[in-house]
């Protein structure tokens, strides 16, 4: 392993020193990240997106022809993305690693969450900054500290206008920002159909007998503000906690909103199982929002913080009006 960690090292700054050494850097773009300064020649040209979220993102935002990459594939691409997918290698459906990425030569990566940034995965984001490659997360996975107030969907639109600098697409992305801020809007004036809170669980997955929803700083989190739901684990400071069966029935809620991961192909990805655990699991069986069938389904793939969350915010309040909770 020491042995490829070092020919990796020698590799990859090889390609840095012969890829910028004819570059003038005078022209480059810097963004801030998650607490590091990310640095590329503007605009950055051999973009690599190693979540499918990240990948969604960028082709939302027109990058497909700066993009040399894309990896870790949860289901099938949205129908809008395909052509634009399709134009760009697919460097593995499964977990990036750096030897699979280092092949392209990237000189920018881009993540949802800083998990991808491991010697498990593609490298530490100091290691591969020291190469001359940027790393980029989103901020909804690493929100400023000084700034508690922004929500996920503020946080996305941070993302969109970062990476519309990085990747020379600040047009679209402002373009891109905008719908989404319209349909916010148009979510913000939903008329909820009683005065009491409408508890909603958002159920993510469930990983050997765990089920793991969405906390407050999530995707889901943000939703349930937007349309004066609860999130009824909105006071957990995470963005998908694992919690027990029981906690759930602790929370009564009358909503579950189900992430459909079918494609994914582990065990209780699809809705189907997911409502099958749910009326079989004794810890939650009895509730009236299982025994009633008050579910939502929604695609997994946009509970992840990327240009199609807002089609979740949409199919939410869509789920609410026709369980009678909203019109």
């Amino acid at each position: 392993m020491q042995a490829f960690k070092s020919k990796y090292r020698l590799s990859i700054a090889f390609v840095a020193a012969t890829c910028f050494a004819s570059v003038s850097w005078a022209e480059t773009v810097t963004v801030e990240s998650c607490g590091m300064d990310v640095t590329v020649r503007a605009p950055a040209s051999a973009i690599v997106t190693l979540d499918q979220a990240s990948t969604e993102t960028m082709l939302g935002l027109g990058g497909a022809p700066r993009m040399a990459g894309t990896a870790y594939l949860k289901t099938q691409v949205a129908p809008q993305y395909k052509e634009a997918w399709e134009s760009v290698p697919l460097l593995t459906k499964g977990r990036p690693t750096a030897e699979i990425v280092r092949v392209v030569e990237p000189d920018l990566l881009v993540a949802y969450s800083g998990f991808f940034y491991s010697d498990q995965w593609v490298g530490s984001r100091e290691e591969l900054k020291e190469l001359g490659v940027g790393t980029y997360i989103s901020a909804v996975s690493c929100p400023p500290a000084d700034q508690p107030d922004l929500n996920s969907f503020d946080l996305l639109a941070r993302d969109f206008e970062n990476l519309g600098r990085l990747s020379g697409q600040e047009a679209e992305a402002q373009k891109v920002i905008a719908a989404q801020n319209d349909a916010i809007e148009a979510a913000s004036k939903l008329r909820l159909i009683r005065d009491e809170p409408i508890k909603v669980l958002w159920l993510y997955s469930v990983f050997e007998g765990t089920p793991y929803v969405a906390g407050g700083p999530s995707i889901p989190g943000a939703i349930s503000n937007i349309a004066g739901v609860e999130n009824v684990f909105g006071d957990v400071n995470e963005q998908w906690p694992g919690v027990s069966w029981e906690a759930i029935a602790d929370r009564e809620p009358d909503i579950i909103v189900l992430g459909d991961l079918s494609e994914r192909g582990s065990p209780g990805d699809t809705v189907e199982e997911k409502i099958a655990m749910l009326t079989t699991e004794p810890g939650v069986s009895f509730l009236d929002a299982v025994t009633k069938e008050q579910f939502i389904s929604v695609p997994g793939i946009e509970m992840d913080p990327s240009i199609r969350s807002v089609n979740t915010l949409n199919l939410f309040v869509k789920g609410l009006k026709r369980l009678g909770y909203a019109e």
